[in-house]
């Protein structure tokens, strides 16, 4: 699955995982059960025992960033390489460095061999793993358990070629192999991937086979003994909808990953640009926890110092390589508040406090409830701060709309040496309308097992807002379980255009052995505009927030491609609507309605720009409640009316999900979608 678009027109991931996107809406749905292993997969007697890849895999890979582009060449792989060593993420854990499709010509030699494509690789591929050697790093390639590879030019596959292929790798000094699946003949997958792990063997070189067949055939119930990783899921975008519900795809998976055999829920897509950098700290944080391999998909000769700062986080990639090599599970995941915990080699358990919904929420746990023995108190590291406190057990945290805590939690006994962990918050509605103000509290909870001293908390909003305090904000001591709650009354100056704005609350106090801390939050509060009285159009309304599976929500035409403005007349069934809502799946559209609306009206269904292809389920939700829904839509089926009693609403949501049959064409019509208030 190579090309952009080719991820959601082109091929389904079985039904089996596809289930997981069904969570991508954020609804407040629990976590999927993981899967009973079968005996084989419990006693993972059956992995490789080559001593290859014991911990994930950590390198780059070209495609997420360049695709099929000419800039894809030799210069560009050894200018990773140079990358690597100079920024550190070689000294980081990261080793290969990965070509993928479009590094060969479209037909073999006369002798029936591989031919690099010349213009990009001059010098052939031996020369480019000689200069990613001399680094000290290693040199990974592709190709397809088929008889051409994904890219649309048709490439040569492995398929009947597997044993000449491998030698051919082995001589260039390949030292992974991403082994794809497209033009695979109907040939069993089992079969086709088996004999190239017969034929690398066969060279007698160390190459760590990386199956990609999507997750089609289960390869996490057969292919330990046949591969080193195996993804799980169909190709990921650079997109929140695509990195959630591929997520919710590999989490009950864990049982089956392990040393030298992983889980893979595809390639990181931090810094492409298509995620805000709270999104990819979650990405990095939960592909770590999942103990995913953690290969690059971003061109590093561009990218910002953020996002060299998220990927060369040690102590976050310590997580994801930590030997023991388990994957982490979850703990609990209502209202969209994830606790994921993973055991660690020294006996302390990692643990991602992941906040899906787009609002910042509380998150709790204990120390109990991921896994820890009963202890006085616990050392609490904060991945992403880098700081260290106590707790007397209570994990918590607010965590930013689509953040993540990632917190190193063990029973040490020397755990009163470290300041106390305070919990921020903030209760009240941060739907504000400007020229009225509010009332807010804020709250302050000390949740080590020592006091914290001489606390103080300030709120800060934008330049002109104003923030007063309405009782105190000081307290010259907390002890466990104390809280200093502060009320806050806070206007928005009148003519505030409506958007999202950033609001700062902090914490200062001390430990008891006199150390200063600063604790922050930073939260977004969303100056909203009241719905016009009447029956209004959906698509002229603005909205508070939308993610969507492919491209942008488009406004009175249907979905598109990927490019904003390029969707055609709405139409399903035939039937051509001028007004309305184009989505794709999985897609979630929240538009803020004040109590003052009753009903939403549409006529829902797969747009015909896709053929037969297309299957979604179309939701209503006022307030986060299920206030209508249909079942699964097809492109057989003209559009279905769909009505919603909204009374009293603060938001109304929009949600369209992928059928239960994974993410192929899901173009979606919300024709004539209509609010009346």
């Amino acid at each position: 699955m190579r090309h952009p678009h080719s991820r959601t027109t082109r091929f389904r991931v079985a039904g089996a995982l596809s289930a997981g996107l069904l969570c991508a809406t954020g609804l407040a749905t629990p976590a999927p059960a993981a899967p009973a292993p079968p005996p084989a997969a419990r006693a993972a007697s059956t992995a490789l025992d080559d001593g290859l890849a014991r911990t994930p895999p950590m390198g780059f890979n070209n495609w997420n960033s360049t695709y099929c582009r000419a800039e894809f060449n030799e210069g560009m792989v050894k200018g990773i390489a140079d990358l690597f060593v100079e920024k550190g993420l070689k000294e980081a854990g990261y080793q290969y460095v990965n070509l993928d499709d479009c590094w060969a010509l479209p037909q073999r030699d006369a002798n029936g061999r591989l031919v690099p494509d010349p213009a990009r690789f001059p010098n052939g591929i031996k020369a480019v793993a000689d200069y990613v050697h001399a680094k000290g790093l290693k040199l990974g390639i592709y190709t397809s358990a088929g008889t051409r590879t994904c890219d649309s030019v048709g490439l040569p596959g492995a398929l009947g070629h597997e044993y000449e292929d491998a030698r051919q790798f082995a001589d260039w000094g390949v030292d992974y192999l991403k082994y794809d699946n497209c033009n695979n003949q109907g040939v069993d997958a089992r079969q086709r991937y088996r004999t190239m792990r017969d034929a690398l063997r066969a060279t007698g070189r160390p190459i760590v086979y990386s199956i990609c067949e999507w997750g089609e055939n289960r390869p996490w119930e057969w292919a330990a003994d046949v591969g080193h990783l195996w993804r799980t899921t169909g190709d990921i975008r650079d997109n929140w909808p695509s990195m959630l519900s591929i997520l919710k795809q590999n989490l009950p998976l864990a049982p089956y990953a392990g040393p030298g055999h992983w889980n893979d829920p595809d390639m990181l897509e931090v810094g492409n640009g298509g995620m805000t950098d709270t999104e990819y700290r979650s990405h990095f944080s939960l592909w770590s926890v999942m103990a995913a391999p953690l290969l690059i998909g971003t061109d590093l000769r561009k990218a910002t110092q953020e996002t060299y700062d998220i990927l060369g986080n040690k102590e976050v990639v310590a997580v994801d390589q930590d030997p023991l090599g388990r994957q982490g599970t979850v703990v609990s995941s209502a209202g969209g508040r994830w606790v994921v915990a993973k055991e660690m080699a020294d006996g302390s358990r990692a643990v991602a406090l992941f906040n899906e919904s787009g609002t910042a929420q509380r998150i709790a746990t204990s120390a109990g409830a991921v896994g820890l023995p009963r202890a006085d108190g616990y050392a609490v590291r904060d991945l992403w701060q880098h700081r260290t406190f106590n707790t007397a057990g209570t994990l918590a945290a607010t965590v930013p709309a689509h953040g993540t805590v990632l917190l190193r939690v063990a029973a040490d006994p020397r755990w009163a040496a470290h300041p106390p962990a305070v919990d921020l918050g903030l209760d009240g509605g941060l739907l504000l309308t400007a020229a009225t103000p509010v009332t807010l509290t804020s709250t302050v909870t000390d949740l080590g097992g020592t006091p914290a001293r001489r606390v103080s908390v300030a709120l800060t909003g934008p330049a002109g807002w104003t923030v007063r305090a309405a009782s105190a904000t000081s307290a010259a001591a907390l002890p466990t379980g104390g809280t200093l709650r502060t009320g806050w009354r806070l206007t928005v100056p009148a003519g505030t255009p409506a958007g999202s704005y950033g609001l700062t609350l902090r914490a200062s106090y001390r430990s008891p052995s006199g150390t200063p801390v600063t604790s922050t939050v930073p939260l977004t509060a969303s100056v909203v505009v009241p719905p016009p009285s009447g029956t209004s159009y959906l698509s002229d309304l603005p909205w508070l927030s939308a993610t969507n599976g492919w491209g942008p929500v488009e406004r009175d035409t249907s979905n598109g491609e990927s490019a904003a403005g390029d969707g055609r007349p709405l139409t399903v069934g035939g039937t051509v609507y001028h007004k309305g809502l184009g989505v794709h799946a999985p897609s979630d559209l929240a538009f803020y309605t004040g109590g003052a609306c009753e009903e939403v009206t549409a006529s829902v269904g797969v747009d015909d720009e896709k053929g037969a292809k297309g299957s979604v389920a179309f939701e209503i939700l006022a307030d986060d409640t299920r206030a209508a829904a249909t079942g699964v839509l097809t492109n057989a089926r003209p559009a279905q009316p769909l009505t919603a009693d909204v009374t009293g609403a603060q938001v109304v949501r929009l949600v369209v999900t992928d059928g239960g049959d994974g993410t192929d064409s899901d173009h979606a019509d919300w024709a004539d979608a209509r609010l009346s208030c």
